[in-house]
């Protein structure tokens, strides 16, 4: 029987414009500090961001199940293996910068120094798919979606993990947690971990100390490109409301695996033009389009003209309130405060 799950006061919610992430990393980078940096915790990232095409973080999660059937049952996937996530691992800096030792530096594994590292988060970032000069490759930034229907928490056998009912943030409690990891193995997103030192599960809180003070998450207020927005769905003013529920571009990633998502994208469809053997540019784009319907469903076609159609407004001096939205001039008109 499935849990019940109080619908929260109002939920939180976040909204990326694939068009503008340039992955620079700085949101991996804040939440790795502020959040995952003690022990156990090294491969760990609740903030990440990987190259799509690729095998992501942690690798191929893509493929490893999990989420709801179609008869709302919770499905347990494969369970990621320590190799999959990327073991930590360090660069022989004082040899070659201090001792003159020759040879390329590559990265070693941290704990037995020996051997090199054969997957990472962000092993195979930048290199993309298909062959020069319409080679392509985009940005994904992934955390928790702190979904409406979460899987781990359905799948939990000790109700350690619930929906915060004033803000709809999915969290652990590491009173209840019992090493079960029916969580990780549930989420179809890969999207909660296991702490091996403290044998406690380990998610994204949705920075909901920075939240209740009106501060907005780490990633969102740390984005150098503004390709990030945060806020309350509830709040019409907003402008997650407004992209998600008025203008429709945001799309939730993976939607058909039933867990109801509260992160959603803006798919990539405004990159560059495919080009033919004379240098000339076509009208479809680089980014194959049935790529972009696998990832975030059949509603992209619809959005990818929207966008093209209020870019030509602007074009043309006219008036175009989501690309007001998107664009951001102010960090306070795209999430909670700006506060870092």
């Amino acid at each position: 029987m499935a849990k019940q799950i109080t619908k929260p006061q109002k939920q939180l919610s976040f909204v990326v414009d694939l068009n503008k992430c340039i992955g620079c990393q700085t949101c991996t980078v804040a939440c790795k500090k502020l959040w995952t940096n003690q022990r156990g915790e090294e491969p760990i990232y609740w903030r990440n961001v990987e190259t799509r095409p690729g095998k992501g973080y942690p690798r191929n999660w893509e493929n490893e199940g999990g989420g709801f059937n179609a008869a709302g049952e919770v499905q347990r996937g494969r369970m990621p293996t320590a190799g999959d996530y990327g073991v930590p691992f360090e660069f022989d800096y004082e040899a070659r910068l201090f001792e003159g030792v020759p040879g390329r530096v590559r990265p070693r594994p941290a704990a037995s120094g020996s051997g090199f590292a054969s997957w990472a988060p962000n092993f195979d970032e930048d290199q993309g798919e298909g062959a020069y000069p319409n080679n392509y490759y985009f940005y994904l930034p992934r955390h928790c979606n702190h979904c409406s229907k979460p899987a781990c928490l359905e799948a939990c056998p000790n109700d350690a993990i619930y929906k915060r009912a004033a803000d709809g943030v999915v969290l652990v409690d590491q009173t209840k947690c019992k090493a079960a990891r029916n969580c990780v193995q549930a989420c179809p997103y890969d999207k909660t971990y296991f702490n091996t030192a403290t044998q406690k599960a380990s998610k994204c809180i949705g920075c909901y100390p920075r939240i209740e003070k009106g501060v907005a998450t780490a990633c969102v207020a740390q984005c150098v490109g503004r390709a990030m927005h945060v806020g309350f769905m509830e709040d019409t003013a907003s402008s997650v409301h407004k992209l998600v529920k008025v203008w429709k571009v945001g799309l939730p990633l993976y939607g058909e695996r039933g867990t109801e998502p509260n992160m959603f994208y803006i798919p990539p469809v405004l990159g560059p033009a495919v080009e033919d053997a004379q240098g000339n540019l076509r009208t479809d784009k680089k980014i194959p389009l049935e790529y972009l319907v696998k990832l975030f469903g059949n509603d992209v076609p619809r959005v990818m003209k929207l966008l093209n159609d209020e870019r030509g407004k602007r074009l043309m001096s006219q008036p175009s309130e989501l690309m007001d939205i998107m664009i951001g001039r102010r960090s306070a008109d795209m999430m909670l405060n700006p506060l870092t």
